[in-house]
């Protein structure tokens, strides 16, 4: 999968709020998000260097948020 940088850095830079609110209630933190989120800049967006609990926090938090 490609990821679109420019949109993910956008997403952990400016659209705060809407990782706040997918986060709400899940017992996960909008920093852990963040944080998944700012490894993957950091690493050109390759998803294969993320550990299995990163993964799981891509898939539900950031990839749906991507999309949107």
């Amino acid at each position: 999968m490609e990821l679109d940088l420019d949109a993910l850095s956008n997403l952990i830079n400016k659209r705060i709020d809407e990782i706040e609110q997918s986060v709400d209630g899940t017992g996960y933190l909008p920093k852990t998000v963040i944080g998944v989120g700012t490894f993957l800049l950091d690493n050109q967006g390759d998803i294969d260097l993320l550990t299995a609990k990163q993964r799981v926090t891509f898939d539900r938090f950031l990839k749906p948020l991507l999309k949107s």
